[in-house]
């Protein structure tokens, strides 16, 4: 009797321990074909630009490929969404900044929790927006931005790479520190928005600023002015919005990588400590400092509570700019 009791029970054992066993196999092995990361924007913009710098060397440690899929739609949604419901084995990864909390702000239903659906893997980078303008539009400094607008209110034409994004909130704000009304229109990423630009037929854009560095060193595009409280080493000629009359205007955006959630801790912890290497190697740290990106790198939970820190402040820009997108 006893050992007809225990049978199951040794066999229940036997089971887990195999289970996990495997488990153990699988996060050892990993990874042991291609991972995609999902770029929720179009190409050309800040974010793809590092993803795929990033991929090209995840790609050679890892020697497996690494796809970078672009998929762009309602503000970046549409991207998250598909990596929310990823199996969370660690081969679908999501690229994303603040975008992810501004969506949770401002649309009323979404197709993911925003605090439940994603795990937290390592804040990469952090950057200015810079506001730049077509030099045709006679626009040489920021005071003559702000006049103009103010004087004209919508007559400038603002590309936005995003409905409700980063450069959205961070342009309100100069709009209620300052009064300068512009017309939006909003692109499906920042590729988009700084080539209208480019084109003559947006007159600016308020973008991060590895988007467009080249053009502005090559004169193609006039920068007035960045949102953080220093200015960027890739740019130092181009001065801060405070410096250049908003006083104690500061706004610093970001850019991370976020696995689905439920994905093993041992594979987060894996690709955290190899995207840490890749983003020390001198030859990669260089190429994002001269985009303009500055490294930024720490755990999975330094990301998460990067996150919930910065909530408070982003709901109350955009509680008093009235912003939504439902």
């Amino acid at each position: 009797m006893i050992r007809s009791l225990l049978l199951p029970l040794v066999s229940a054992l036997a089971l887990q321990a195999t289970a996990a066993h495997a488990s153990n196999d699988a996060t050892a092995a990993y990874p042991n074909k291609p991972v995609r990361i999902i770029v929720p924007v179009a190409p050309g913009g800040s974010a793809d630009k590092l993803t795929r710098t990033l991929a090209d060397k995840l790609g050679v440690l890892w020697g497996q490929s690494v796809v970078v899929e672009n998929v762009a739609g309602a503000s970046g949604t549409i991207g998250a969404a598909k990596v929310a419901k990823a199996a969370p084995d660690g081969y679908t990864l999501l690229q994303q900044g603040e975008g992810l909390t501004l969506n949770s702000l401002l649309f009323a239903q979404l197709p993911y929790d925003t605090q439940k659906a994603f795990t937290p893997i390592i804040k990469a980078v952090v950057n200015p927006q810079v506001l730049v303008v077509n030099p045709g539009t006679g626009l040489n400094t920021l005071g003559e931005y702000i006049a103009r607008a103010k004087a004209r209110p919508q007559s400038i034409s603002l590309g936005l790479p995003g409905n409700g994004g980063i450069a959205h909130v961070a342009h309100e704000i100069l709009t209620q520190e300052t009064g300068a009304k512009v017309n939006y229109i909003p692109y499906p990423g920042g590729g988009p928005a700084s080539l209208d630009v480019l084109g003559g037929h947006t007159d600016a854009t308020l973008i991060t600023l590895a988007a467009v560095t080249e053009y502005v060193r090559a004169g193609k595009l006039r920068a007035l002015a960045v949102t953080t409280p220093y200015r960027s080493d890739a740019l130092p000629q181009v001065p801060t919005m405070a410096e250049a009359g908003v006083p104690g205007f500061s706004v610093e955006s970001w850019q991370g990588y976020f696995a689905p959630a439920g994905t093993p801790a041992p594979i987060i912890a894996k690709i955290n400590r190899d995207l840490q290497t890749v983003l020390q190697a001198p030859d990669v740290r260089a190429q994002l400092e001269h985009m303009g990106f500055k490294i930024a790198g720490g755990s999975p939970a330094d990301l998460g509570k990067s996150i919930q820190s910065e909530r408070p402040r982003y709901a109350k820009a955009i509680q008093s700019a009235g912003l939504s997108l439902r």
